[in-house]
């Protein structure tokens, strides 16, 4: 993800209200510690919004006991060069990771250790290095080939059809131990000035004042609505939609743009949704079904596509901020020709539960690897202790 794109998280001054690290029984993996296992890999996961490693451990008395590691978006996994077959069914494996402070069977991954003597951590991004063996690359594990793209399609308008993602966020310390999150491509940098320039790790305490979103008060109703907000509430946790804003690079999904005659079709590797930009209207239809992707008109500014969207469902614009039907949404996209950067800036205006104009943008690129559906399984609310005991 790019430097303008940092998490929506982060813009929300006030701070989330859910914890976007370790959501499970409200973010209760203990960072600061470290346990260690020697057991069998029983079975993977790799899914959103989370993926899952399952292992069991031969305990001193000869039971066996279950356990599960989270670990990050398969989006991100994918990305950073794991695969569902580099994990082997009941090889032996040794777990480090951070324990969950009210679910002893849990635990959040910091490095699997695997006989053959190669290790994968939280963080890390592999390579297949001689004889088929895991290499550790500090950085993207792929560089995507823009010279081959035509930067205008035959009809004139700028070509961004493709697929795109933001760039990686990660922690310097590829077991995720300490320091605060960095670019991918800013590794090299990093590891040069040494361990003072990693980070600080978590925020404090958020500022005084009225809850802020993006440059804009949230109105009453706005501020009483995210201070009632739960963990539960949040649609992501239950596989769905957040909004059309967050969803774009949270996570790092690879996104699909389609340009075709009269539309153009965005594929969101984030839940799978879609939107359909309609290139030959000029208002909004009247009655339409309101739904979480709204209804979007678009046309060229030049060589900017501009995306109004209306008819939204009430729901959530980003945790713990709601919205309403009355949302709307400006977007415009331009694409750097140089760079090949696609640079998205988004206002909302929601007179419900902002008092005035959300502003924002991120920055996506020619993506590392292609569009794959997404696959959402939310598991984080599970006790698996008390699972396993059953």
């Amino acid at each position: 993800m790019g430097r303008s794109s940092v998490p929506a998280c982060v813009i929300l001054l006030t701070a989330c209200a859910v914890p976007l690290l370790a959501h499970h029984g409200g973010g209760t993996f203990d960072l600061s510690k470290s346990v260690t296992y020697n057991g069998t890999l029983t079975k993977v996961e790799l899914v959103n919004p989370h993926s899952w490693l399952y292992f069991d451990v031969k305990e001193p008395d000869g039971r066996i006991s279950h356990h599960r590691c989270e670990m990050r978006s398969v989006h991100v996994l994918r990305r950073s060069g794991w695969a569902k077959e580099q994990f082997q069914i009941g090889v032996p494996v040794v777990v480090e990771a951070a324990p969950d402070k009210l679910d002893p069977n849990s635990c959040y991954l910091n490095t699997i250790r695997f006989n053959d003597g190669t290790h994968m951590d939280r963080y890390g991004q592999y390579v297949k290095g001689t004889g088929g063996a895991l290499t550790e690359v500090r950085g993207p594990i792929a560089t995507p080939a823009a010279a081959s793209r035509a930067a205008r399609r035959p009809t004139g308008e700028p070509n961004i059809s493709g697929d795109w993602a933001p760039e990686q966020l990660v922690m310097a310390n590829p077991r995720g131990t300490g320091g605060g999150l960095v670019p991918l491509g800013t590794l090299p940098q990093v590891d040069a000035a040494g361990p003072q320039s990693r980070g600080g790790g978590r925020r404090g305490a958020p500022p005084a004042g009225p809850r802020l979103y993006g440059g804009s008060e949230l109105t009453d109703a706005g501020t009483q609505a995210a201070a009632a907000f739960a963990q539960a509430d949040n649609p992501r946790f239950r596989c769905e939609t957040t909004s059309i804003i967050f969803d774009w690079t949270f996570d790092g999904p690879v996104n699909r743009i389609t340009q075709n005659k009269d539309t153009i079709e965005l594929l969101y590797g984030q839940m799978g949704l879609k939107r359909t930009i309609y290139m030959n209207m000029k208002e909004h239809p009247a009655g339409a079904k309101l739904t979480r992707a709204g209804h979007s008109i678009g046309r060229w500014d030049g060589d900017t596509l501009v995306v109004d969207t209306t008819q939204f469902l009430p729901g959530v614009l980003n945790a713990p901020v709601r919205n309403s039907d009355k949302l709307h949404v400006i977007e415009r996209f331009t694409l750097d020709p140089k760079t090949m950067k696609l640079t998205r800036t988004f206002e909302a205006d929601d007179p419900v539960y902002l008092k005035g104009i959300y502003k924002g943008s991120d920055v996506i690129g020619i993506a590392d690897a292609p569009y794959a559906k997404d696959n959402c399984k939310e598991q984080g609310f599970i006790n698996y202790s008390k699972q396993v005991r059953q």
